[in-house]
C-alpha cells in the first residue's frame, strides 16, 4: 500500500485551483482517463487518486458551471 504526502499533496492542489475554473475541470477530466499531467509528476497512484477525489470534492461547489 502506497503512502500519501500530505504537504506534498496539498501544495499540488492549491497550484492547480490557482490556474482558474476550467482548467481545473480540464485537469479533473485528464486524471479520470488517467492521462498523465505535469501537476501530477512525481505523485504515486495513490496521491494521483486523492488528488483527483480532492479536486472533484472542491468543484461539486461550483457545479457545472465555471463562473468568472
Amino acid at each position: 500500500m502506497q503512502t500519501i504526502d500530505r504537504l506534498q499533496l496539498e501544495s499540488r492542489l492549491e497550484n492547480i485551483c490557482q490556474q482558474g475554473c476550467q482548467q481545473v475541470r480540464r485537469i479533473i477530466a485528464a486524471l479520470d482517463t488517467g492521462d498523465e499531467i505535469p501537476e501530477t509528476h512525481g505523485l504515486n497512484q495513490s496521491e494521483r487518486a486523492a488528488l483527483l477525489a480532492e479536486l472533484k470534492q472542491i468543484m461539486a461547489v461550483y457545479g457545472d458551471v465555471c463562473r468568472i
